[in-house]
């Protein structure tokens, strides 16, 4: 173990400045682009009617009309501060505090030593066995998605997985793809997401989480797919574990295995409670807050049990929160797309002229269409919730029209609502991770696209699977 002052010069958390400045230009263009769009693109709005809940969804009935759209330079220019005024504004604010708890938590939990003292004990224990560990840890991050629709609940997590999956002797992008990749593609799989599946089939008038063998289905398909691919790239690149001057010296410390006891135990609950909240609907909307205060908990004890005084904790946890502050920028621009279509009004009219397109289409066809539409609206509204309300209103009568079934439907909206999360760059939860991992968007695109590639390929064939034997 290093002595205090050794631990006083440790780097903590750090954000990568290549990884944030690809980032930022991405976003600028996606920006640009969708300013362009308002400049062509008509307004058009449909009418809007209040369900049993409250919620305001499409009224299929009054349809699509047209009206005056457009929004001015100086709003377009001003959106990533105007979006926190507007409406769902509420869930911006909450990931922003979410990060900056992070960043205090682990800058913390780096710089007290913390931090490499739980690598080392993880690749001390489980070096010879690193692909069984690969194995479950995938499951477990696809569960949390699958299960109870955790997404940006896992990033807190994500950084530490980087961490373990360096010190194993592979990298950051696999790291990546074992937490956030695999919560990701257990999102879409939707065995029970309360957020996609629950809402969009009490909104259809299905029985919620019915039609659950074919999203079984899927998550076991998924699974090992997304196994086998990211076991084939860590093949490629792996080192002996903690070979590449990683840093990472583990030797027993008492004290320390005491702080990372407490650590595991308030974490473990936290956890836990995030997996009841799909038996608990009270407990689903503050999902976030509960893992952000959790992680924090834990983070302070852990911090203050390996011997550092609340002085030297104040700083770290203040550095840490000072240094990833530079990735609300990204939060906030990538927030704004949807905001510059929303006040543009032309967010509809790009939804009503897709619906148009799917007249003449045989059933699989609409099927995929579905889907299609899905993935294109998930690059501008990153929220399940919020989408739910916007598509299932239009998708039901259009299932109907062509007579697919609902919970078809369903699962095709799942799909192109949950597996595109992990690769647009408008995704903040993304973002924040890679940011985290100091991976730059370009090389998460350059590995994850061909799985994306190969996902679409079988998500698709097994929707066609589903109509085939008329899954209901």
């Amino acid at each position: 173990m290093e002595g205090k002052g050794d631990r006083d010069n440790r780097d903590g958390l750090n954000i990568g400045v290549r990884s944030f400045l690809i980032a930022i230009g991405i976003i600028f263009i996606l920006m640009v682009a969708t300013y362009v769009l308002t400049l062509v693109v008509p307004g058009g709005e449909y009418a809007r009617i209040p369900d049993a809940s409250g919620n305001m969804v499409i009224d299929t009935e009054t349809g699509f009309h047209y009206t005056e759209g457009g929004i001015p330079l100086w709003k377009w220019i001003l959106s990533p501060i105007l979006v926190l005024g507007a409406e769902g504004s509420g869930m911006i604010i909450a990931i922003i505090i979410f990060l900056l708890v992070i960043g205090g938590v682990f800058n913390s939990l780096t710089v007290c030593g913390m931090m490499n003292y739980m690598l080392g004990k993880i690749v001390d224990r489980f070096g010879s066995v690193k692909y069984r560990l690969m194995t479950v840890l995938v499951f477990f991050f696809m569960a949390l998605g699958s299960l109870v629709g955790s997404f940006e609940e896992v990033i807190p997590m994500a950084p530490i997985v980087v961490a373990l999956s360096v010190a194993l002797g592979w990298d950051a992008v696999t790291g990546v793809a074992i937490s956030l990749l695999a919560t990701g593609c257990g999102f879409a799989a939707g065995i029970a997401n309360p957020f996609t599946i629950g809402i969009a089939q009490s909104l259809a008038g299905l029985p919620m989480f019915s039609g659950m063998w074919l999203r079984a289905l899927s998550f076991v398909l998924i699974y090992a797919l997304l196994l086998w691919f990211i076991r084939t790239h860590a093949k490629k690149i792996e080192r002996p574990a903690d070979s590449s001057g990683s840093g990472i010296e583990y030797k027993q410390d008492a004290r320390m295995d005491k702080g990372l006891r407490v650590f595991v135990i308030i974490i473990g609950i936290g956890i836990l409670t995030v997996l009841s909240s799909g038996f608990i609907k009270a407990l689903q909307d503050y999902t976030m807050i509960i893992v952000a205060l959790m992680f924090l908990t834990a983070g302070i004890a852990a911090v203050l049990i390996s011997g550092t005084g609340l002085k030297e904790l104040g700083r770290t946890f203040l550095n840490g929160m000072i240094t990833i502050a530079p990735s609300i920028l990204m939060i906030l621009m990538a927030s704004s797309i949807k905001y510059t279509m929303t006040e543009a009004k032309i967010l509809d009219t790009l939804l009503f002229r897709a619906e148009q397109m799917a007249g003449g289409m045989s059933k699989a066809g609409v099927v995929l269409f579905i889907y299609a539409i899905c993935l294109v609206m998930n690059f501008f509204i990153a929220s399940a919730s919020a989408k739910v309300f916007l598509l299932i209103p239009i998708i039901a009568p259009l299932a109907q029209i062509f007579g697919i079934n609902m919970q078809l439907a369903i699962v095709a909206f799942a799909y192109g609502d949950g597996f595109s999360n992990v690769f647009y760059p408008t995704n903040p939860g993304l973002l924040i991770t890679l940011g985290l991992s100091d991976v730059s968007y370009g090389e998460w695109f350059r590995y994850s696209w061909k799985f994306q590639t190969l996902n679409l390929l079988l998500t698709s064939a097994i929707l066609m699977f589903g109509l085939a034997v008329g899954y209901q």
